[in-house]
């Protein structure tokens, strides 16, 4: 739709707030914030559930692999075989044998539950996410002797540090005369890491591979092996592959299925989310449709002097089509520069606001991330935009059609 200069000059003079017509002009004002707070809070809630889905991805696709794979009857032997041919297959990146355990950790006292992985020194290495975050001791005390790696939560839930001496104790016993007993050894902690995910930092213990064999009874065995591939995507193909190499025997589980309830109700939140934030551009929607229904009240007389002035009827109504097309577009305008601020600088924001109020926003405890995440879709910006600027656009349809629909005969009876 085109305006020429007279509509956009008499459309936009409607806009200007005026004594008489100080009640419209509110309305339009409020309509603009509405808008501005809908498409802002939109653009904001789906940069944080994108940020927070792909901190956690990348979080657990850096501690576990894309794939597990497990022995039917719990033990794989002559896994060095195993992991070669499974190293050749085409999009597979890396192979990590590995000694999957439930621990109790002691130490001073204090007791916990962990998980133990057994890990080679090189697979450990191999994995940025541990690697790239030691934050106390070095790998280089990580041995098959004793050295361990603990994350630094449960480190500190323990009340033990670098060089400080853990026992772990297996909930399966070895059996004598006398009964079950404990199996358990002390072990020196390495080095401690974070990786800035709750769950990792409070529960979990790397040990040598060879030590965790030794632990949980596993000589020249292993319990899982995780397969890295290109991608999460190529996971699920890639799994189907490795599984027809294995044959029976062998289950594949991929990323998706250990998480599929997590990332599930993630994104269910997220639509839920949106449904909700949504309404609130459609009600200042509504807001622009009784604003400009109350303005077309208050012209009815310079409606009707317009028409007689040669005025069209398709003229009458671009005027107010545009006058509350404009409020729509500077409410998403607004909306979409504040969004995108906002979720620009969300962390420092919520780092100043707990700093300000003394309380934890955000605890990683219930959010499972140390940090607030956002990551702006540029699809998802678009669609936003989209939504709202459909509603400024249609929401002033019927005023504008009733201002067309005036007749100027009657508008000026009683002037």
């Amino acid at each position: 739709m085109i305006f020429d200069a007279f509509e956009r000059l008499v459309a936009m003079r409607y806009l200007r707030a005026r004594k008489q017509e100080g009640l419209v002009s509110l309305i339009a004002a409020f309509s603009v914030i509405g808008i501005a707070i809908g498409v802002a809070a939109l653009i904001i809630v789906m940069a944080v559930m994108n940020g927070f889905r792909q901190e956690l991805l990348s979080r657990i696709l850096g501690v576990n692999g894309h794939l597990t794979i497990f022995a039917d009857g719990g033990g794989i032997t002559g896994y060095d075989d195993l992991v070669t041919r499974l190293a050749g297959l085409e999009g597979v990146v890396s192979v990590s044998p590995q000694v999957h355990g439930q621990v109790m950790v002691t130490a001073d006292g204090a007791a916990t539950g962990a998980l133990v992985r057994g890990m080679s020194r090189a697979d450990v290495l191999d994995r940025p996410i541990l690697a790239d975050n030691i934050i106390s001791g070095s790998l280089d005390d990580y041995k098959a002797d004793d050295g361990i790696l603990m994350g630094y939560r449960l480190a500190r839930q323990l009340g033990v540090r670098v060089g400080d001496a853990v026992t772990l104790v297996s909930p399966s016993g070895t059996t004598t005369v006398i009964g079950t007993v404990p199996r358990l050894k002390t072990y020196s902690i390495a080095a401690l890491f974070d990786v800035e995910m709750y769950e990792y930092d409070n529960g979990f213990i790397y040990a040598p591979l060879e030590a965790a064999q030794l632990f949980f009874r596993l000589p020249e065995a292993v319990n899982a092996v995780e397969v890295f591939v290109g991608s999460a995507d190529e996971a699920l193909p890639a799994g189907r592959a490795i599984q027809r190499v294995l044959g029976p025997g062998f289950r594949t589980v991929d990323w998706q299925q250990t998480n599929a309830s997590f990332f599930n109700a993630i994104q269910v939140e997220r639509n839920v989310m949106a449904v909700i934030l949504s309404l609130i551009t459609i009600v200042a929607a509504l807001n622009v449709i009784s604003g400009q229904t109350m303005l077309v009240k208050d012209k009815g007389r310079d409606i009707a002097i317009l028409r007689t002035m040669g005025a069209t009827r398709g003229m009458i109504m671009r005027i107010f089509l545009l006058s509350g097309a404009s409020v729509g577009v500077m409410g998403t305008a607004l909306g979409l520069g504040l969004g995108l601020a906002f979720a620009s600088n969300i962390e420092t924001l919520r780092e100043a606001l707990q700093n300000l109020t003394g309380r934890t926003i955000f605890d990683p405890e219930i959010y499972f991330l140390s940090n607030l995440p956002a990551e702006v879709d540029p699809t998802e910006v678009g669609i936003v935009l989209a939504f709202a600027l459909v509603l400024a656009f249609f929401a002033p349809l019927y005023p504008a059609w009733r201002a067309a629909r005036l007749d100027p005969v009657e508008a000026l009876r009683y002037e």
